[in-house]
């Protein structure tokens, strides 16, 4: 069983910066692609961002792409997202996710997701 437990998540300004981490226990994901999702007030979990297993290939949606950075520590089980440039419209439950795959480009592809860790960013 996967358990995956977000940390970092806070209140900010816009074009502030925070750092979301993610810590990993049950299984070691070395192999396994992890990612990023949030859910914004009112709407549906969209994918945020992802990083392969094995070769650490990023993956990122066009919302936060060049803002956002995603980077995982295999020997610690922990995957990061560097969030510069915060927008208002970046506000949400932000959720760690890992994949039973290598390589996942959207939501459908994580299989376990975390509690999610709340971020909020004023105008």
């Amino acid at each position: 069983q996967v358990r995956l437990v977000e940390s970092g998540g806070g209140f900010v300004r816009a074009g502030g910066s925070l750092t979301l981490s993610c810590t990993a226990s049950g299984r070691t994901l070395t192999n396994n692609a992890m990612g990023w999702g949030r859910r914004a007030p009112g709407k549906e979990r969209e994918f945020v961002a992802s990083i392969s297993g094995i070769s650490g290939s990023t993956y990122y949606s066009e919302s936060v792409k060049d803002r956002f950075t995603i980077s995982r520590d295999n020997t610690a089980n922990k995957v990061t997202l560097r969030m510069n440039n915060l927008k208002p419209e970046d506000t949400g439950v932000y959720y760690c996710a890992a994949s039973e795959a290598t390589y996942v480009t959207s939501a459908y592809g994580l299989d376990y997701w975390g509690e999610g860790t709340l971020v909020t960013v004023s105008s």
